[in-house]
């Protein structure tokens, strides 16, 4: 079975399908979508997206995680949020309360083994010194929150970081980009290199690999022990030409997570999903 890793969507249904089509005529039904989360929002088709990933999970084809466009999702939903310019998720909320359900009740993170090296799937980040079976900890217990009830998942995507350390592990793990000397995180880009999140990640010598998108200013990001697949497919047209991109190790590979890497898929964009007005309301 080869697995497939999928950076953002946002709702990139054309694009989703030319890679399920490559997917197939290559691997024919041995495959499995592994997709970081940002299926929906700010591109054209957020539902049918969610469609058909819910689809090839139910049959054992996908696997998806969390990322902060599903939370704003939620929130919208929870009227916690207003619906802004840039804001395409409408047709999931229109579609009803059941893929709210179904959204929420998503992993925050995944875990497995690629190769010979044990990994994680994650949105955003992780944090400098967390081992792999404490962020599994972590988002088991913030998973289990979710699930419980559409309640309690809106009484936690309302909490506030300081007051609630599921909060601040859910929200870091959906948005961070930068941690200062001090340890502190934001979901803004690190003015230093060696404040990204995953400088400070590194320079704790983990054991495991990390899979995740959510930077699309960055790009792709092929680093040992990373694998960052944001390549910006619904920035097309605005940023340039933009892609899908899929990373595909192989189980055969002692450690995948190794550099040079040339395993990639660039499903290119179709066409350019954000007008100016949306692009401003993305800043």
């Amino acid at each position: 079975m080869q697995r497939i890793f999928v950076g953002d969507v946002q709702g990139c249904a054309d694009e989703l399908d030319d890679l399920v089509a490559r997917a197939q005529a290559e691997h024919g039904g041995e495959f499995e979508l592994w997709l970081v989360g940002d299926l929906v929002n700010r591109g054209p088709a957020s539902l049918r997206v969610l469609q058909r990933v819910r689809a090839l999970e139910d049959e054992g084809r996908a696997r998806t995680v969390l990322g902060n466009h599903e939370l704003a999702l939620l929130r919208a939903a929870a009227g916690t949020r207003r619906l802004r310019v840039s804001d395409t998720f409408r047709d999931v909320l229109e579609a009803g309360g059941d893929w709210i359900d179904w959204v929420r009740r998503r992993p925050l993170v995944a875990t497995g083994r690629a190769g010979g090296q044990r990994f994680a799937m994650l949105h955003a980040a992780s944090a400098p010194g967390w081992s792999l079976d404490e962020l599994a900890e972590r988002a088991r217990r913030i998973e289990a929150r979710m699930a419980a009830s559409r309640e309690e998942a809106f009484r936690l995507l309302g909490a506030r970081r300081h007051d609630d350390a599921d909060a601040d592990a859910l929200a870091r793990i959906t948005t961070c980009r930068s941690v200062d000397a001090r340890g502190r995180w934001s979901s803004r880009p690190p003015k230093l290199a060696h404040d990204a999140w995953h400088a400070r990640w590194l320079s704790h010598a983990p054991d495991h690999g990390l899979v995740y998108g959510h930077w699309a200013v960055q790009g792709l990001h092929v680093q040992p022990l990373l694998r960052g697949l944001d390549t910006g497919c619904v920035y097309h047209g605005a940023w340039g030409d933009r892609f899908l991109t899929a990373w595909l190790p192989s189980d055969d590979d002692v450690r995948p997570f190794d550099v040079p890497d040339e395993r990639f898929w660039h499903v290119p964009a179709r066409a350019r999903h954000l007008s100016d007005e949306m692009l401003a309301d993305c800043s």
